[in-house]
């Protein structure tokens, strides 16, 4: 049976055919939609989800439900995987109990991570986690079945490596139409099932990380990472049929991910007979079957997307097998941004020495539109053209403006121009801080933050202020909703991510929890106490918190809220 689907959705799909019974999230792009998927079939196909406050504590959580026996799946984006790495090392040492696996979305390119262009493939160092990485969607749904495979005969958590063009692509997907039938239960029997199948066994050697038993874990890690090498060279990975009585026998190319797909494409648009070499596993890497297919070589390729990590491996590898061998990547292809058919072709070329008749398209490489420049802008309606507007008006000749990650970054392009520094999330506050602590009251400084993201890592950084004596204004741009990524629900809306009722947690009563004395919500429609407000907010000597409370208007059409 098949059926045509997005990338994250053959994630959900695998994930259901593995029978993955906890799903916990934060929501970032390129990896959204998974969470979005299971916050509708959660409650009738068996399965808990939740949508956590950040990634840390949604790890933290699939982590108890693992301990207690539960087939558990994590999605992320490429920066939550930094905000829970505190809890990830020291899980890869105690390994996990119920099958356990980590969707990690990069985004090369930064299509929509505009903080770095990170490659979370360095985690495998840092962590000695298993990192498998799906070319496309197929692979996608396989791979994810695969690392719950890895996860439960090895007990460790594995992650499972998407970028963004492998997140969003469609293809004809080949499903189990029966895990569509056998996990269709009731809520409550979904509940039930999760109480009945969970146990918690306590076993202090296993779960708790202190000296000297935590070095024992380190080596029973690395023991693990060597078992996994040896499952890593059975698998196998895809090849580009071979004609090593070609011109280009000499030739070969070693790649994984979406960049094998780039390969396929040049050889097969151009007639290319090359050998290929496509690895599942980046970490750990199936020596053996790389050595196998540089042997005979004289020149490989390395084709992979940002930094060259693949590259440094066969590098290394080569020297014990075939010193004389040629290594090309970085030197041919770029360090930055995303890789196509066109940037592997020309690295191909200046290798091989031998003319190719390229396709117009792709010879003008450098072909200019002249099309002018499109700034991201707000929907029409929302609440934040009303707030920016107030707060550029207000605000102080040489104010400070610190930006933070939502709808909110948009304050950083025309015609509003009011964003001076953005780094990460809860950033504003937290950097707002030090900026006030090392200019005193020389200039006013607004820090801005979203209500999602203030839940997510805001929180910390104001009880720093209040607790160092320091005086930013922090506007907190509550529009109901975690608006950027798909209107998922936070915990200000007194909803879950299963649609279930819940306490919804009040950002004014948090605020004045925390020791801020100067806190007021208003709604931004009302301009003059707005203005009001901010003119004497900036002037106190201590933080001082406006909450600009106003629902998303597209979310508003969307649902009939107000």
């Amino acid at each position: 049976m098949k059926k045509v689907l997005l990338g994250n959705e053959a994630i959900v799909q695998g994930a259901l055919e593995a029978r993955v019974e906890f799903v916990s999230t934060y929501p970032g792009t390129p990896a959204s939609e998974i969470g979005d998927i299971f916050s509708k079939i959660a409650g009738e196909s068996g399965v808990y989800f939740e949508f956590s406050t950040n990634e840390k504590v949604a790890l933290e959580a699939a982590i108890g439900a693992s301990f207690s026996g539960l087939r558990c799946l994590v999605a992320m984006k490429n920066f939550g995987l930094n905000v829970c790495s505190d809890s990830l090392l020291p899980f890869c040492y105690t390994g996990s109990r119920g099958p356990f696996v980590i969707i990690v979305g990069d985004d090369p390119g930064c299509w929509s991570s505009a903080q770095s262009e990170q490659n979370s493939r360095a985690y495998a160092y840092l962590a000695h986690i298993p990192i498998l990485e799906p070319s496309d969607a197929q692979e996608a749904k396989d791979f994810v079945k695969l690392g719950f495979e890895i996860s439960e005969k090895f007990g460790i958590p594995v992650i499972v490596r998407t970028t963004t063009r492998v997140a969003h692509q469609r293809m004809p997907i080949v499903i189990n139409p029966k895990s569509e039938i056998h996990w269709i239960r009731s809520r409550l029997l979904a509940e039930l099932h999760l109480k009945q199948k969970g146990k918690f066994i306590k076993d202090v050697k296993k779960f708790v990380t202190m000296p000297p038993r935590v070095l024992e874990m380190k080596r029973e890690l690395l023991e693990k990472i060597e078992k996994i090498r040896e499952f890593a060279e059975r698998v196998n990975g895809d090849r580009v049929p071979v004609n090593r009585d070609s011109v280009s026998a000499n030739l070969g190319i070693i790649t994984s991910g979406i960049s094998y797909l780039y390969v396929k494409e040049v050889l097969e648009e151009f007639d290319l007979d090359i050998p290929v070499l496509k690895l599942d596993f980046f970490y750990p890497l199936p020596e053996k079957k790389i050595k196998t297919f540089i042997k005979g070589l004289k020149k490989v390729l390395i084709v992979e997307e940002l930094e060259g990590y693949l590259e440094k491996e066969v590098r290394a590898l080569a020297k014990e097998i075939n010193c004389k061998l040629d290594i090309f990547g970085k030197n041919f292809l770029p360090n930055t941004g995303e890789l196509n058919s066109k940037k592997v072709l020309s690295a191909v070329i200046k290798i091989l020495n031998k003319k190719v008749k390229i396709p117009i398209p792709l010879k003008n490489k450098n072909f200019e539109t002249g099309i002018p420049i499109r700034y991201p802008t707000l929907c029409q309606g929302c609440p934040y053209w009303s707030s920016f507007s107030i707060i550029k008006e207000m605000a102080p000749q040489g104010t400070i403006f610190g930006g933070d990650i939502g709808c909110y970054m948009i304050a950083g392009f025309p015609p509003h121009n009011i964003q001076d520094y953005l780094l990460s999330m809860g950033s504003s506050i937290g950097i707002g801080h030090g900026v006030k602590k090392a200019i005193g009251n020389k200039e006013k400084l607004i820090a801005l933050i979203g209500d999602s993201t203030f839940f997510h890592a805001g929180i910390p950084a104001l009880i720093n202020a209040v607790y160092n004596n320091s005086n930013p204004l922090i506007i907190v741009m509550d529009n109901r909703i975690t608006a950027m990524t798909g209107h998922q629900p936070n915990p200000g809306m007194g909803e879950t991510g299963m649609g279930e009722v819940s306490e919804g947690i009040d950002i004014e009563k948090i605020v004045k929890a925390c020791g801020v004395k100067n806190v007021k919500t208003i709604d931004p429609v009302n301009s003059e106490e707005f203005k009001n407000t901010l003119n004497e907010f900036l002037n106190k000597k201590e933080v001082s918190v406006i909450i600009s409370k106003k629902i998303c208007a597209y979310y508003a059409r969307k649902t009939g809220k107000n």
